[in-house]
């Protein structure tokens, strides 16, 4: 057993470093011009981890960052804390989040970028920008930083999953951004699930969740007939959404399909809304519509209005992140919420859903006048450590927790005063900027805080959710398509009518849907997408999945 053991660590740290390698000597010279990193002067401490700069040394990073709104990086604690522990001193360009990608944009462009960007997800910095940003040489490739001694927490994770690397390295071999890497029991989910309202189910007598789309139908239309509210009105709506904008990838996955839009089954892509297994999908949602079973409203209300909805005790299932979110039950009453079963039908005898690939990019990136790329990237990697990321969550003691011992003598993590119990997000939000952002480190089940340290941590309810995700959607998750990235030449081609696609199928599943345009008009929809050029863009991804594959 020792003997296979050694054998099994070998091979993956050849096979690390064998990424490494690759991704150094893509395309030959194509290294060089990459990394356009500048040489620092400053000298870095090589005894432990802290601080990053050795004695007597200063060093000041700019970061760029979208602002979120609830308080002033410069105000934050845990980067004032860090500064002390690093001796790195960063200062802070934040303009507001919805703000940041043209903010970004102008910074390119005048080329008056910070020494780091961080938090940008690749909404911000799309994958096309870090290729073409990369190879001018104004992102830095950070592959040959990526060891043992300059970013051991980071280095380790790439050896223990070598897809990691492979996800982030663009068609070049080179690496421009660092990801978000979410390890969390509830990582799997590709967006809210939805929730059965525990109470209706209870007031029917329901001991079963269906699991075919015919038994979930007749569930459908017993909310809407039989007053499960029992409030004596007919006032249920049985499923609603806004837009089906969450509830979409749940629904297709009864007839085979992962994603609205491309997916790769088996090695070979496919565009899901030309596909009989979508018009299915389409006609079963119109009979849900057409029998008052799905919300009239469906692609007319707001999050808000969903939401009063369910606080009005009016809605059977709805997606959410959490039920409470929409039932204002909390925790405790969403105990009784079911997640929702993934359905089979006729055409898709196994149920399956679509996986997050639980890795986002685009959260750290280094510039061209960054000072000091190895210290930046030490100063980043200590995120990818659980105790960074607990650190960089929830922040230093004394403002969103304090320490206290239980009367065992164990220490444990208990609310400051000043938080408010019943809005505690809202207070972290001021003390961390890993609020909202695609933030670089690695998202885990962080241990409760307790409201008092005579209380034992309330996990029951994330014991719960891990419970239901694991029995209902691991199993059949899937991811629709790798993450990769296309070449400029090939994100040319698909950029000239991706948009122009989506915007179309959206238009025509709302009309198809709400009966607007009748399924005889489906073949000429099916021309439509055909003229628009689908066939290249089928073909380019095809061509991008058979290279990342054949890595």
């Amino acid at each position: 057993m020792k003997t296979r053991k050694k054998l099994i660590l070998a091979l993956g740290i050849t096979l690390f470093s064998t990424l490494l390698v690759a991704c150094g000597t893509s395309n030959g010279n194509k290294k060089e011009e990459g990394n356009n990193a500048k040489e620092s002067s400053v000298k870095l401490n090589t005894d432990g981890q802290f601080p990053i700069i050795a004695e007597g040394e200063e060093l000041t990073l700019s970061i760029m960052a979208p602002g979120i709104g609830l308080a002033e990086w410069k105000d934050m604690p845990t980067l004032q804390e860090y500064m002390k522990i690093t001796g790195i001193e960063t200062t802070y360009v934040t303009p507001p989040d919805a703000d940041f990608p043209t903010k970004l944009n102008l910074a390119f462009a005048a080329d008056d970028l910070s020494d780091i960007i961080y938090g940008a997800g690749s909404n911000a910095l799309t994958s096309a920008m870090e290729i073409d940003y990369g190879s001018q040489g104004i992102l830095v490739a950070l592959e040959e930083f990526i060891t043992p001694e300059i970013m051991p927490n980071f280095a380790k994770l790439v050896e223990e999953d070598p897809t990691i690397l492979k996800s982030i390295t663009t068609p070049d071999g080179h690496v421009y951004t660092l990801p978000m890497l979410s390890r969390g029991g509830t990582a799997i989910w590709p967006a809210g699930p939805m929730w059965y309202n525990g109470e209706w189910l209870d007031n029917l007598g329901v001991k079963e969740l269906p699991k075919t789309t015919d038994e979930f139908y007749d569930l459908l239309v017993r909310f809407r007939d039989e007053d499960p509210n029992g409030n004596g009105k007919k006032d249920e709506i049985p499923l609603t959404d806004v837009e089906m904008n969450s509830s979409r990838l749940w629904f297709m996955g009864a007839f085979g399909m992962k994603v609205k839009g491309i997916q790769e089954d088996d090695g070979k892509v496919s565009y899901t809304p030309m596909s009989e297994n979508y018009k299915a999908f389409l006609e079963y949602m119109n009979k849900l519509y057409t029998e008052g079973l799905l919300d009239k409203e469906v692609y007319s209300q707001s999050g808000d209005q969903k939401k009063a909805k369910g606080q009005n005790n009016q809605l059977g299932l709805f997606p959410d992140w959490f039920s409470f979110f929409t039932t204002g039950r909390g925790e405790e009453g969403a105990l009784n919420d079911p997640m929702f079963q993934p359905l089979t039908s006729e055409i898709s005898p196994e149920p399956v859903v679509a996986g997050s690939a639980r890795l986002s990019r685009g959260a750290f990136a280094v510039t061209k006048d960054n000072p000091s790329v190895e210290a930046s990237l030490r100063w980043v990697d200590y995120f990818y450590s659980v105790e960074g990321a607990r650190f960089l969550e929830q922040g230093p003691d004394g403002f969103l927790w304090e320490s206290a011992k239980t009367k065992d003598g164990e220490e444990v993590r208990v609310f400051t005063p000043e938080v408010d119990l019943n809005d505690t997000e809202s207070s972290r939000g001021k003390i961390t900027p890993a609020f909202g952002l695609t933030t670089p480190n690695i998202v885990v089940d962080q241990e409760l805080i307790r409201k008092s340290a005579d209380e034992e941590p309330d996990t029951a309810f994330r014991d719960w959710v891990n419970k239901e995700t694991k029995e209902k959607i691991e199993p059949i998750a899937e991811v629709a398509f790798p993450l990769l990235y296309l070449t400029k030449e090939e994100n040319d081609k698909v950029s000239a009518n991706a948009t122009d696609l989506a915007t179309y199928t959206e238009e025509m599943e709302a009309k198809f849907i709400t009966g607007v345009t009748s399924f005889d008009e489906w073949d000429k929809y099916v021309k439509t997408i055909e003229s628009m050029g689908v066939e290249e863009y089928i073909a380019t991804y095809q061509a991008a999945y058979d290279r990342w594959a054949a890595n």
